[in-house]
């Protein structure tokens, strides 16, 4: 199997210069340095052609899964998570390796016009080489994009589910969507913990934004409503729309012993006077 030569990493040495600044102008003319500072891109860029060099300096070969190649994984990694939070794409991310292949391949293609034979072999030999990298590259980009994903939809769920307090010992909970496994874990533990932090009697599940409820969704609920009542508090569901009723007696669901109201100012009524606060309208 081909090996890069000694003549190719020399080569690629002494015309670092050149190299760099064919590169840096070829990854701003494919739009990749977009939210990049001028400095950090000459930096990692830099960084990287070092790295290149010494990993290639170091003769375990072309394989990038080998220890000689540690440092250069590394430097990929956090050059894809620094990607993703910046929100560049794919392409843009893999764009840093694969761009450095028309510089590369014009140097060699100089360095070795006397030798076709042997700058077959070299190109091949560099082609496959960047080709792992910036698979490396993609492999980590799409990992860190996906984590930066699911802590985006975890906030979003937390905003989704806020736990407000209306009246003294009186928690309330918009739902608004479908409701899931995960959701509900996070719903329950949220507002659990108030209902600790409060020491709030009675809490309002409001489902008014709940676009469907199922047989899943119903169990979700008495869930919620068996954990309150475990804490010590009372449970109250409202939002309970005609349609969202009559699937419920359609399903045959069980909600035996659970208060539900219409909307929420008739559940908050209940609460208020289940506290024994009685209101009357000024004037």
């Amino acid at each position: 199997m081909a090996a890069l030569s000694s003549s190719t990493l020399e080569a690629i040495q002494a015309q670092r210069t050149q190299l760099l600044a064919e590169w840096t102008r070829d990854l701003e003319d494919k739009g990749a340095t977009r939210n990049l500072k001028e400095q950090e891109l000459q930096q990692q860029t830099q960084e990287f052609l070092q790295l290149l060099i010494s990993s290639l300096q170091s003769r375990t070969g072309e394989n990038i899964g080998t220890a000689g190649w540690d440092e250069i994984r590394l430097f990929l990694e956090k050059l894809s998570n620094s990607r993703a939070l910046l929100g560049h794409d794919s392409q843009q991310t893999a764009s840093f390796i694969f761009t450095l292949k028309g510089p590369l391949f014009a140097l060699l293609q100089k360095h070795f016009s006397d030798e076709p034979a042997t700058l077959a072999e070299q190109l091949w030999v560099v082609s496959e080489l960047l080709d792992a990298l910036g698979m490396h590259t993609i492999r980590t980009f799409q990992r860190s994009r996906e984590a930066v994903i699911k802590r985006q939809q975890e906030e979003l769920l937390e905003l989704s589910t806020p736990v407000v307090k209306l009246w003294d010992g009186i928690l309330a909970l918009p739902m608004i969507g479908t409701l899931d496994s995960q959701r509900t874990q996070m719903v329950m533990e949220s507002l659990l913990q108030r209902i600790v932090d409060t020491g709030a009697e009675i809490a309002i599940v409001d489902i008014t934004g709940v676009p469907t409820v199922d047989t899943l969704v119903a169990q979700h609920l008495l869930k919620t409503v068996t954990a309150i009542r475990l804490m010590g508090a009372d449970c109250i569901i409202s939002g309970v729309r005609p349609q969202i009723a009559q699937t419920i007696v359609h399903l045959g669901l069980d909600l035996q012993g659970v208060t539900t109201k219409a909307n929420l100012a008739d559940a908050l009524k209940l609460a208020l006077s289940r506290l024994g606060v009685s209101t009357v309208k000024a004037g």
